[in-house]
């Protein structure tokens, strides 16, 4: 995609990121890259964190290489994946649709790629980027950090 990645590993974090997406099921792999590639369209110079979990696969979109600047996250599991809003707790519902009830993250279960593009969605989305403590770059195009990556981990797929 002609962007630049960052990692401690010797291998890619491109590499590194078709082995953490290749450990889910065909299905689940195919929803987690379109849904990638749907949030990368949205912030094309967001930086990527990413975060191969005991829990969850996550992969952050910042506007800094710090987590604590995360505007959204998607998290997979073996079952779906959530669109977490970082500091969602302070955004705006009028739609109710932000799941959580913890003092910073809310989020959202996502049905498919096509979910970002409905307008309660879009609203949290541009909100989000509206409250960010740092504002995106306004050129250039994103890269991929890969943050840490769990020795061990629960299944990526379903029994």
């Amino acid at each position: 995609m002609g962007r630049r990645t960052k990692s401690a590993s010797a291998e890619s974090p491109t590499k590194q990121m078709d082995g953490f997406i290749a450990k889910f099921d065909p299905k689940m792999a195919r929803f987690i890259r379109s849904t990638r590639a749907a949030v990368r369209k949205r912030f094309p110079t967001a930086i990527e964190l990413v975060y191969d979990n005991y829990n969850f696969f996550v992969m952050g979109f910042c506007t800094t290489e710090r987590a604590s600047d995360c505007i959204v996250s998607l998290a997979a599991n073996a079952k779906g994946i959530g669109l977490c809003f970082y500091w969602g707790a302070t955004l705006s519902d009028p739609d109710k649709i932000l799941l959580g009830s913890g003092k910073q993250t809310r989020f959202i279960r996502l049905e498919s790629a096509a979910t970002l593009a409905k307008p309660e969605v879009e609203t949290l989305l541009k909100a989000a980027v509206a409250q960010a403590k740092s504002p995106l770059p306004e050129s250039g195009g994103g890269y991929t950090v890969i943050k840490s990556i769990s020795a061990k981990q629960r299944p990526r797929r379903l029994p």
